[in-house]
């Protein structure tokens, strides 16, 4: 689907005030930023897990909103449209990056210094029991990455985002009950790469 067909929703009002940039008013675009900016660099971020990568791909989003001025239609929820933007942003330099690897021979690994991505409370503890559950969130972390990309794409919209299954649906233009069986499939395969680590395997190097 063509970013300029966004998700109906009349009460929408962040849908409004795309309505109210086409018709010329700059400074409505400027608040979707501030509204959405946020999100949409915790989206990516999770995504690539690479906080420069996310600004990078935030910018690249926000560009894409601009230029669908003329061509955009309220559907649904402007936040379920604009996700949609970002995954498939996320996606596509997933690929590219993955192209640049083959062709260069480089090998895959991590991003060098890039903070992790925080999946657990951060509530204090002791010592050693925070550093195994910083053990266990680099763990989780690269299990989620390792996963088929609709796989980590919906597991990442539902469970970190927050999005119902319709609005992931909606996000991936995928039905509920493929996104659903993707959820399914994700979790037993996070299951079965954590369950050695959780033994006290050594996930940690699988």
């Amino acid at each position: 689907m063509d970013i300029g067909q966004a998700p109906r929703d009349d009460r929408d009002a962040d849908a409004e005030l795309m309505i109210r940039f086409q018709r010329g008013d700059e400074d409505a675009f400027a608040v979707l930023v501030r509204r959405f900016q946020g999100r949409v660099v915790s989206l990516a971020y999770r995504y690539l897990g690479s906080a420069a990568d996310a600004e990078d791909l935030a910018q690249e989003v926000f560009l894409r909103v601009y230029r669908a001025k003329e061509t955009y239609e309220p559907s649904a929820k402007f936040s379920t449209w604009i996700y949609r933007i970002t995954a498939n942003a996320s996606l596509n330099h997933l690929r590219s990056k993955k192209a640049r690897r083959k062709v260069s021979g480089a090998m895959p690994g991590g991003d060098g210094g890039e903070p992790e991505a925080e999946f657990e409370d951060e509530r204090a503890e002791a010592p050693g029991e925070r550093m195994e559950k910083d053990e266990l969130a680099r763990v989780l972390r690269r299990i989620v990455d390792d996963l088929p990309e609709r796989q980590r794409l919906a597991i990442v919209l539902n469970k970190y985002e927050g999005l119902s299954y319709e609005d992931v649906a909606a996000a991936m233009d995928l039905s509920v009950m493929a996104v659903k069986s993707l959820l399914t499939r994700a979790r037993v395969n996070i299951k079965e790469k954590l369950e050695p680590y959780l033994n006290g395997g050594e996930a940690a190097n699988a």
